[in-house]
């Protein structure tokens, strides 16, 4: 695995994407995207991430990043350039108590070569460094095994349940932010 950079995935990324306009999404993002980024959980994710940018600008800034392998990062077919595994981002700024939330995911064609852990361990890295962030959350879905597995190796502990609409009862789990602080 090559080292894991990260691309602002702005509006107009997120727009082109609803649109389903790839060749535009692609030229404004500066990386190939692939079909991953308009999978009906990708579609539904851009449109609410749009919705929470008009409600309040400054989430901009935490909402979407996409994980990219840098250059000369083999692809799914072995192609060599910048190849975008995936996205990473929180779902908004610190809360009242400094608590972030982590959200992820990994194209499949990109699975199970570390690219998750790797997105995971960047974005608490950014965390950490943030003025603010006391606390990081993940919420995963009890049957996520991948998931779970991925969040194991950092620390986090569980700190309760919520049902999420989109996906059902998620168990929720936390680490403090300053756990990475030397990691950045």
């Amino acid at each position: 695995m090559s080292e894991l950079n990260f691309v602002e995935l702005d509006g107009a990324v997120m727009t082109a994407l609803l649109d389903r306009d790839l060749a535009r999404a692609s030229a404004r993002a500066g990386v190939p995207l692939t079909d991953f980024f308009l999978t009906d959980s990708a579609l539904w994710l851009w449109r609410y991430r749009l919705g929470q940018m008009a409600d309040d600008p400054a989430r901009a800034n935490w909402c979407g990043r996409l994980a990219v392998c840098g250059p000369g990062g083999a692809g799914a077919d072995g192609a060599v350039g910048a190849v975008v595994v995936g996205h990473g981002g929180f779902h908004g700024p610190p809360d009242d108590r400094g608590m972030v939330e982590v959200g992820y995911a990994v194209d499949p064609a990109f699975r199970r070569r570390g690219y998750a852990r790797a997105t995971l361990t960047e974005l608490l890295r950014r965390a950490a460094a943030a003025p603010g962030v006391t606390t990081v959350r993940a919420s995963i879905r009890p049957d996520n095994v991948a998931s779970l597995a991925t969040v194991a190796g950092f620390g986090f502990t569980e700190a309760g349940e919520l049902w999420d609409e989109e996906d059902g009862m998620e168990t929720l789990y936390e680490v403090p932010a300053a756990r990475f602080l030397s990691a950045s």
